[in-house]
């Protein structure tokens, strides 16, 4: 049996070890996804080159600040894929992270199964991770299941150079769009639909200019107004009767719902950026050579100036326009009117709505001293933001938490509208406040149909302040301060306590500062 035994001088054991000269994991050492922005930003540049961060960079520039705080970016382009009919989903990342955006896409109705890729220090350093991947896609391609499939690389696979570039183009007929959301590239999850959106739109750009491509299922007898940014169901709709008396009809809501309706975007006369930030978007609609026009028909001044702009990009003759403003803005005038909004409101959110919802406000009545955006000032926002600023709105791009509550504290509203933490900060100043994701853009904004659709909601919740006076009043000091948690007897605040040991950390903190200096 002697003879089974290795020769242990020609093939002596290595030991299991990752490669930290090697460019995937030499910023990675020890800290995979918990790495700071800095050390995943330059082990992105040293696997990928500086193309692709550079490229986010300028369609999405962050603020003073590193980003907003918002969801895990990744979250916005996985539901874009999730919507999409006959679209299979594929995550690459931490199991940590996929757990979690699969969780909160189900949360938020999804009824599509996620797929993932699993990766280990080994497979992501062996460049075993990427041939999952291409195993993966290969099963997956199925003609008869799928017109597309989404393969996202996250934090750790962008970082680690995972190359979804070299993934084919197609299988079986069945397209493959590969790209990377990190959450230290993209700053918020609302531009990561943009990713999704612009990569799609590329791609079937490049199909059309190739040759025929499928017909949508519909398609209208008049030039067509793609709508740019997720809405309210009911917007297009009412967007479309407003553009029929200028010979228009409504086109494709981007992102899509499905394949086909790509080639209908791109095949239209006019693109309405309702969301300004759709930067990579309006970039492929820009190289297929159509206009953009920004803001959105809403209230009766926005509407006007939106048709004024609409007709003049598609070359409508004036007195069309002015038919439709003479039929739609005195019947938004009315229902703003019969709606009416009297109180102090705060904005904020980070869905890329928050300046079409301050106008609505304001020209319901309302005084809106303060609106917040997590997304940026891009120039098809430009119209919004100087409406708002010629009335003495502080329009704030790329709006901080911290900005954001300052606001509140500042300008004391009767109601503020704002994400989570907000919301929170402000009832337990016992300030009424709506939550804008669920309460304000789950509405209409557009056209008749959205003038009024805020009052009742906003009005409700300032009625309430009487209820939240009452509570602060009953549980005053209540849970706060030496009070906080739970008690068998009554604490007593111990400031000569407090005053001690205040002393004792500073002097620890002078001494540690003090070692090797």
């Amino acid at each position: 049996m002697s003879d089974l035994v290795p020769d242990t001088t020609d093939f002596a054991r290595q030991p299991d070890r990752l490669d930290l000269e090697s460019p995937a994991t030499a910023e990675l050492d020890g800290a995979g996804c918990h790495a700071g922005a800095d050390v995943l930003r330059e082990a992105t540049n040293k696997a990928q080159g500086s193309e692709l961060l550079a490229r986010y960079a300028a369609d999405y520039p962050v603020g003073p600040h590193d980003q907003p705080q918002s969801m895990c970016p990744a979250f916005g382009s996985l539901r874009v894929g999730l919507r999409m009919r006959r679209t299979a989903t594929v995550l690459s990342g931490s199991a940590c992270c996929v757990y979690g955006l699969t969780f909160t896409s189900h949360f938020y109705g999804a009824r599509r199964t996620v797929g993932y890729v699993p990766f280990s220090s080994e497979t992501l350093v062996t460049g075993k991770l990427f041939e999952d991947i291409k195993e993966a896609v290969e099963n997956l391609a199925d003609p008869d299941l799928y017109d597309a499939i989404v393969v996202t690389n996250l934090c750790v696979p962008t970082a680690s150079g995972v190359p979804l570039r070299l993934l084919k183009k197609q299988i079986n007929g069945v397209r493959i769009i590969g790209i990377d959301v990190p959450g230290f590239g993209i700053p918020t999850h609302a531009e990561a639909k943009d990713v999704l959106a612009g990569a799609m739109l590329a791609y079937a750009r490049s199909e059309a200019e190739a040759g025929p491509v499928a017909a949508p299922a519909t398609r209208p007898d008049r030039p067509t107004v793609t709508l740019l940014g997720e809405m309210f169901p009911a917007d297009p709709v009412g967007i479309g009767m407003m553009l029929e008396p200028l010979g228009l009809a409504a086109g494709p809501v981007v992102p899509t719902r499905e394949w086909r309706e790509l080639y209908a975007a791109l095949d239209c006369a006019v693109v309405a950026a309702i969301h300004p930030f759709y930067t990579a978007s309006v970039r492929e609609f820009e190289a297929a050579g159509r206009p953009v026009v920004g803001s959105a028909p809403v209230g009766a001044e926005g509407t006007a100036a939106w048709l004024d702009a609409i007709g003049a990009a598609c070359g409508v003759d004036p007195a069309k326009v002015e038919a439709a403003k003479a039929r739609f803005v005195p019947a938004i005038r009315g229902a703003l009117a019969a709606n009416p909004i009297k109180g102090r409101i705060t904005v904020a959110g980070y869905e890329g709505s928050e300046l079409l919802v301050a106008r609505l406000l304001i020209e319901s009545g309302a005084e809106v001293p303060y609106v917040g955006t997590a997304c940026p000032r891009t120039r098809w926002s430009d119209p919004d933001r100087e409406w708002l600023e010629a009335r003495g709105v502080t329009v704030q791009f790329r709006a901080s938490l911290e900005q954001d509550i300052a606001a509140v504290e500042t300008f004391r509203p009767d109601l503020a509208i704002g994400t989570t933490p907000v919301v929170q900060h402000a009832k337990q100043q016992a300030i009424p406040a709506l939550y804008f994701t669920n309460l304000i853009s789950a509405r209409p904004l557009m056209g008749p149909a959205g003038a009024g659709s805020l009052a009742q909601v906003v009005n409700a919740a300032m009625g309430n302040k009487a209820r939240f006076d009452k509570m602060t009043a009953f549980f005053e000091d209540v849970g706060s301060g030496p009070a906080a948690g739970v008690w068998e007897d009554t604490p007593q605040d111990r400031p000569a306590f407090k005053k001690k040991y205040a002393a004792l950390n500073e002097a620890a903190r002078k001494a540690a500062e003090a070692v090797g200096s």
